[in-house]
């Protein structure tokens, strides 16, 4: 039986830079899943979104496993298959002088690199019919950017997050309803102002339930919109 890994990792971030969080689920080499973690970043970029996803996902894996890892950022993507080496030459500058964005995340995630067997494979986000353990990565790093709450199966949580396939073709900054975890009667304490489909606000603390219309005051649960 082959010792390879397979695995996907994903950041997000609510604004760009905004609440932001990162997610990877890692895979047995059939591609079933096997385990997944997800942490809050606070307000962050999507790059460093995505950087520290792969920081955490290689942190997570043996170094001596051989690992496939699947990502949707074209810039995490180059940045380590592409860029890194030319950064080095030049002193952790870019080509025209410039100092590296990012720079110790990337630093950190070139060490990590170092003496392990890594394929990197670029695969298209929010498709309906996109790879499912990237899937499974989005939709967990956009739940910890909008609850700003580590999750995953360190934390209990035995199931994995469910994509909404029905919002894969929209673009990455667009808000999703986020899944409640280790949630009293369903309802939460709201980490960021929102709006309920009511059509009125709810403030930071507030508590917020999950309807049929998305989040909003747990008495509008029940409610239909006008």
């Amino acid at each position: 039986m082959s010792d390879r890994i397979i695995a996907a990792c994903d950041g997000a971030s609510k604004g760009n830079p905004g609440p932001a969080g990162w997610a990877y689920v890692v895979a047995d080499a059939q591609e079933v899943p096997q385990r997944w973690e997800s942490g809050p970043l606070g307000k962050a970029t999507n790059n460093v979104a995505e950087l520290t996803a792969l920081e955490r996902l290689l942190e997570a894996i043996d170094p001596t496993r051989p690992i496939e890892v699947r990502m949707d950022s074209q810039y995490a993507m180059n940045a380590v298959t592409k860029w890194l080496p030319g950064w080095k030459r030049n002193g952790w500058k870019t080509a025209a002088g410039k100092p590296v964005a990012n720079q110790e995340l990337v630093m950190r995630i070139d060490a990590l690199l170092s003496g392990r067997t890594v394929d990197f494979v670029y695969v298209p986000a929010h498709r309906a019919d996109g790879d499912l353990l990237n899937a499974l990565a989005d939709q967990a790093a956009s739940d910890a950017a909008a609850l700003q709450q580590a999750a995953g199966t360190a934390h209990g949580d035995q199931d994995l997050p469910v994509p909404d396939r029905t919002a894969q073709s929209a673009a990455r900054t667009t808000t999703r309803t986020p899944k409640p975890r280790r949630a009293t009667g369903g309802v939460i304490k709201a980490k960021f102002p929102g709006q309920c489909h009511c059509g009125r606000s709810y403030a930071a603390k507030d508590p917020i339930a999950k309807g049929p219309q998305g989040w909003g005051h747990p008495d509008c649960r029940t409610a239909t919109p006008a």
